[in-house]
């Protein structure tokens, strides 16, 4: 695993990720347009999936399991 420094601009903008409703209904349902759309364009286009990628360690559109 890279060493990686977590800003708090880096946890601001995964926070909105985690507010999104379309990466939201990505994460809880796991198919269909929302979960196709952030699939494909979270790691090229958007920022905030990036930054959620950073802080939280998994993709913005892998479930998030109540275990971590």
């Amino acid at each position: 695993m890279k060493d990686v420094t977590v800003t708090d601009r880096d946890r601001a903008m995964a926070q909105r990720c985690v507010e999104c409703p379309v990466c939201n209904r990505a994460r809880r349902k796991q198919r269909g347009v929302a979960f196709w759309f952030v699939k494909q364009l979270e790691g090229s286009v958007c920022p905030f999936c990036k930054a959620y990628e950073k802080v939280h360690g998994r993709k913005a559109h892998e479930p998030v399991n109540s275990l971590d």
